[in-house]
């Protein structure tokens, strides 16, 4: 597996990754309501993904293995995780937590003493367990039950 830079070229595949985690991965979240799914999925669309790969203030990483997209990972320049999702077929693989290390690499290399996110219900724990904490209180985003404020200050923050 190796984690590169997304091109606008990757943007259909990453958005089919995108779409599976949410509405596979993420029940806890939106616990199967259409609307709640509805809502999440809708800037979710190749065009928009497109978009996210443009550079601009902002990475797009993706996790590949054998020419398929195992993983979606951004970074809003220079130290806001704003997505992280893997392919279900990917989970439990260790991808996830090798996307969330490059994310902070570039963070770091950025100049970022701190990364910042918005957990899902889903993904608190995973976060947790790598060293993140909660910086505020949870708030329902897309009609879920709950998004965590969390952060992680690096070697050398405060």
């Amino acid at each position: 597996m190796i984690i590169r830079d997304a091109t606008p070229g990757d943007a259909e595949a990453a958005c089919a990754v995108v779409r599976a985690s949410i509405i596979e991965l993420c029940s806890a979240d939106h616990r199967d309501n259409p609307d709640i799914l509805k809502r999440w999925l809708a800037n979710k669309t190749p065009e928009i993904v497109a978009t996210w790969a443009d550079g601009q203030g902002r990475s797009l990483l993706v996790a590949v293995e054998d020419g398929a997209i195992l993983a979606v990972g951004g970074l809003a320049h220079p130290g806001e995780i704003t997505v992280n999702y893997v392919s279900p077929q990917a989970r439990f693989r260790g991808v996830s937590s090798a996307m969330v290390a490059e994310l902070e690499r570039r963070a770091l290399a950025l100049g970022a003493l701190e990364i910042a996110l918005l957990s899902t219900e889903t993904a608190h724990r995973f976060y947790l367990a790598r060293g993140y904490v909660d910086v505020g209180i949870p708030a329902g985003k897309f009609g879920t039950a709950a998004s965590y404020p969390m952060r992680k200050v690096m070697a050398g923050g405060r």
